[in-house]
């Protein structure tokens, strides 16, 4: 499937020019078989333009020389390119439109099927000598696994089994985008473009396909606003600025090191020409007139003439100056809670709530939509009750809020004057200053809080927290609205803090930044006491017995004879299987041995009952398989 030419696809000044204007100027790339790349960028820097031109979607630019495109792609390579809704038959069953994927081998089955009669009616050896080859071929390919492997990647896909029979006209839109995607994996094309892969996937999808995706044979190129997502997959990454692409070795993290070290070293470069530019020019000015220096300064003159510009760079330092301090420190421990019951209006979400905050702790909040997120952080506030358990603040804390619906601001107020009413001493300078910090600047300081963006009301409340000076900051999603520079920013704030924070988000690379512990909510409050990465990977990863052990030891548990029993025989029965399981292995490899014997290929009635048995043992290993998982996750 894979050629053994490193080289996919080569690009060479290729532009591409909207209303009269450069949205991308002389672009060159190079894709190899192994790239796994993110292309970054602001709104609109055409990113999803690169692809779709990739995709042959969208026409480039003609040029002249010595700037004449080149997009060339390998002859043998295939290219997916992941857009909405496409492809999909809006008549065909979600299962159905899986196995059209599989075309071509459903076609060798058929022409397999055809040969075995001609095999049984006619005894044709040449028949047999194809059927050898065909069925070699559709071994090579998992013809077998088809089935196998459609409900793995539906499974990975959030697709259950009890969706394989929908027709596709009746999914939502981003079900469709989904099963669009899953359809993608399926194809496995040699190198395959996302544009936006995680926007319609909840959490668990996502972690799924970061795995998927990780032992992907082909190359990879990732439009995407995650930036975890890009931190786990991607080994470069291509920004696009001001109509050009650079290309910068490694994940994302490392790409904005490398980059504010670039910008450094190419301001002082262009601050040292500058520099000695104003002393030719004035040297020249002062000395130009003057019949015994004359010469010289003609000679200064051509060297700037001649001397070749060093372009200002456009710096991503961030203008902001976001700073969460506060006047006192407050105890070792800073919050305690107790079998608390988390409830939202009538119903209960978990109960037995119950863990300690410690100062300086950085606590994230996740777990899936409407499992009680938001209503934990506002229990602890006091603003929900927490049932007959205990909930104690200690002395000397002081709570600063950011709420995502930033239901504390005056609708009917400007900017300037929400501050005003909470801090009369303030002069408008004060403020001004203030807000221009959180780069609320200009006349926007004097619009309605209620006609601004949701992420200028997000500034305007980190504003107040920073007038607050609390020492425990509680935040519930406060990346929701902003762009990726203001989130840097933010985030660069919180992590320079020393107040003890808890915060709610599905921002993971928030989560894996700052977080030194995770609470997760999901029918119940669970806390771990490591990172976000450390967390997805004990989640992940198939080692939930340590997890199981660890909380038994914590926590010991009486558990009945007719318990312990029905464990010892769960164990037994868990030997027992991974023994079927490895008989079964070696009869496996033993019939793919006999079925490649030109011996059995060409006597098709001894061939079909290889065949037929290979399967019959391939769907036993599987339920086997599932059956043992099962298992492991009861004892």
């Amino acid at each position: 499937m894979y050629s053994g030419d490193k080289m996919v696809l080569t690009m060479k000044n290729i532009s591409r020019i909207y209303n009269g204007a450069y949205v991308l100027d002389n672009v060159s790339l190079t894709v190899e078989n192994t790239d796994r790349i993110g292309v970054v960028g602001v709104n609109g820097c055409g990113k999803s333009t690169l692809l779709r031109i990739i995709a042959g979607k969208e026409e480039y630019e003609t040029q002249p020389e010595p700037d004449v495109p080149q997009l060339s792609v390998r002859r043998d390579a295939r290219i997916g390119f992941l857009e909405q809704d496409t492809g999909l038959d809006r008549s065909s069953t979600v299962y159905e439109e899986m196995k059209s994927v599989f075309g071509d081998l459903y076609r060798i089955w058929d022409e397999m099927k055809a040969l075995e009669h001609r095999i049984a009616d006619e005894g044709d050896e040449r028949a047999q000598e194809e059927y050898a080859r065909k069925t070699a071929e559709f071994e090579s390919k998992d013809g077998y696994l088809i089935d196998v492997n459609i409900r793995k990647v539906l499974t990975g896909m959030g697709f259950g089994a009890d969706t394989y029979d929908r027709v596709i006209s009746t999914l939502s839109g981003g079900e469709k985008t989904r099963l669009a995607l899953a359809r993608l994996l399926l194809e496995a094309p040699d190198l395959l473009m996302l544009d936006e892969p995680t926007n319609h996937l909840d959490q668990d999808t996502i972690i799924w396909l970061e795995g998927y995706l990780s032992e992907y044979k082909g190359a990879l190129l990732i439009v995407s606003h995650d930036r975890y997502f890009l931190d786990k997959l991607c080994t470069s990454i291509c920004d696009i600025e001001q109509k050009h692409l650079r290309r910068w070795k490694g994940n994302y993290t490392t790409y904005l090191k490398l980059r504010e070290e670039d910008d450094e070293r190419r301001m002082k470069l262009w601050e040292s020409q500058q520099e000695e530019i104003a002393k030719l020019r004035d040297f020249v000015d002062r000395n130009i007139v003057r019949a015994s220096t004359s010469n010289m300064a003609k000679s200064r003159q051509k060297k700037l003439d001649s001397m070749e510009p060093v372009e200002k760079p456009v710096l991503h330092h961030k203008t902001a100056d976001i700073r969460f301090e506060y006047d006192i420190e407050p105890p070792e421990e800073v919050l305690i809670v107790k079998d608390a019951a988390l409830c939202a209006g009538d119903k209960t979400l978990a109960r037995d709530v119950s863990f300690t905050v410690r100062r300086g702790d950085r606590i994230g909040i996740t777990g899936p939509n409407g499992a009680g997120k938001s209503t934990l952080i506002k229990m602890i506030q006091g603003i929900y009750p927490c049932g007959d358990g205990k909930l104690f603040w200690n002395k000397n804390v002081k709570i600063s809020y950011f709420d995502q619906e930033n239901t504390q601001l005056h609708p009917d107020l400007t900017l300037i004057d929400e501050i005003h009413t909470r801090y009369r001493g303030m002069t408008d300078e004060k403020i001004r200053k203030l807000l221009g910090s959180v780069r609320l600047t200009g006349e926007n300081v004097f619009k309605r809080v209620d006609v601004v963006s949701g992420g200028e009301r997000a500034k305007l409340c980190f504003a107040l927290m920073m007038l607050e000076r609390g020492n425990v900051l509680i935040l519930d999603e406060p990346t929701n609205h902003l762009d990726i520079d203001t989130r840097e920013i933010l985030e660069e704030a919180l992590a320079d803090s020393t107040a003890t924070i808890i915060f709610v988000s599905h921002d993971r690379y928030l989560l894996n930044r700052l977080s030194t512990r995770i609470i997760e909510v999901n029918g119940g409050v669970s806390v771990f006491d490591m990172g976000y990465d450390e967390y997805v990977s004990r989640k992940v990863m198939p080692e939930k017995q340590e997890k199981q052990e660890r909380a038994k030891a914590e926590k010991p548990v009486h558990r009945s004879k007719q318990q312990r029993s029905e464990d010892a025989r769960k164990k037994a029965r868990i030997k027992e299987i991974e023994e079927q399981i490895h008989v079964l292995d070696t009869e496996l490899a033993r019939l793919q041995e006999e079925m490649a014997d030109p011996d059995v290929a060409a006597d098709y009635l001894l061939l079909n009952e290889k065949c037929t048995e290979y399967e019959d043992k391939k769907r036993l290993s599987s339920e086997l398989a599932d059956e043992w998982l099962m298992l492991l996750d009861e004892v």
